[in-house]
């Protein structure tokens, strides 16, 4: 046993240095094997758009969140009256991804359920992830494809961390529409009753940290579908998520980042049943269908 827990620590490490990189004349991005998760998004200049990663503040720079969001109460839910245990954001984030397509400009990334997988989530899947360049735009696809022959619940989102560097509150959101802005508050990671708002100044939020005190702003429902990140009033970045019905914003206490984070789903609710079918946000795919998304990294 104690061997068998050796190799597969190292073949975890072996996925970690796996990456693949793909570019074009304006943009380079580099995207790690493990969690098939993008840890660079340079300009033609050698800025770097995505979060270094620092475990000092927070170790990750752009999770994939499968087939959960959030956290479940105690962990756990029910699927035929048995129950499952899943960590906060599912499984995939800490998984190695195989790389099934490759072209100068894009890449293409397959997780399959296997045995280990169905022990926590009884489902037979294949999750493809796309990175594909676009001028200045790095597109991001998802697709879940439910290999069963009944209903397959599941959550999924992004987690892209963007560096902020320079005083955190020299930067600001503006969003797509001017709306008041309704977010829940989360208790032990798990959505509360409680809510707060913010009225938008000129389709503005400014940035600090005592905005994120309480954890990250969960917004179930929102107008906009694109925010821009801005520094002293000068955008850097665009992030357009038309087709996600939630998000979540969010940073450490003095981390020099910021997570704009489109979701389908979110963590459990205080008075969640705790059967999957029935959680609040989860999507329901049909026998043998696929689940298509898309969201947008565009810099300015």
């Amino acid at each position: 046993m104690k061997y068998i827990y050796i190799i597969k620590i190292i073949k975890i490490y072996l996925a970690t240095l796996l990456t693949t990189t793909i570019s074009n004349s304006n943009l380079t991005a580099q995207i790690n094997h493990f969690g098939a998760e993008l840890f660079s998004l340079k300009n033609s200049k050698n800025k770097e758009y995505i979060w270094e990663g620092n475990p000092a503040f927070w170790g990750k720079h752009s999770p994939i969140l499968f087939p959960i969001i959030g956290t479940l109460k105690n962990n756990s839910y029910r699927y035929n009256g048995i129950e499952y245990h899943l960590p906060r954001h599912g499984f995939a984030r800490e998984m190695e991804f195989d790389l099934i397509e490759k072209t100068e400009k894009s890449a293409t990334f397959s997780l399959i359920s296997s045995v280990e997988k169905r022990k926590v989530y009884p489902f037979d899947f294949e999750l493809q992830i796309c990175y594909s360049l676009d001028e200045n735009k790095l597109n991001i696809d998802y697709k879940v494809i439910n290999k069963n022959d009944f209903i397959m619940p599941f959550s999924i989102g992004a987690h892209p961390a963007f560096a902020l560097t320079g005083n955190f509150e020299d930067y600001s959101l503006e969003f797509q529409q001017q709306e008041i802005l309704k977010y829940h508050l989360l208790e032990d990671g798990l959505i509360s009753n409680n809510t707060n708002e913010i009225l938008l100044e000129n389709r503005q939020l400014s940035l600090n940290y005592p905005l994120f005190e309480n954890d990250a702003l969960v917004f179930k429902t929102l107008k906009s579908k694109s925010i821009t990140i801005l520094q002293k009033a000068v955008p850097l970045l665009k992030v357009n998520f038309t087709d996600f019905p939630n998000l979540g914003i969010w940073t450490v206490k003095n981390g020099p980042f910021l997570c704009i984070e489109p979701w389908f789903g979110y963590s459990d609710t205080l008075t969640e049943y705790d059967t999957i079918s029935e959680k609040e946000g989860i999507q329901l795919l049909e026998k043998n269908e696929t689940f298509k998304s898309n969201f947008s990294i565009q810099i300015l």
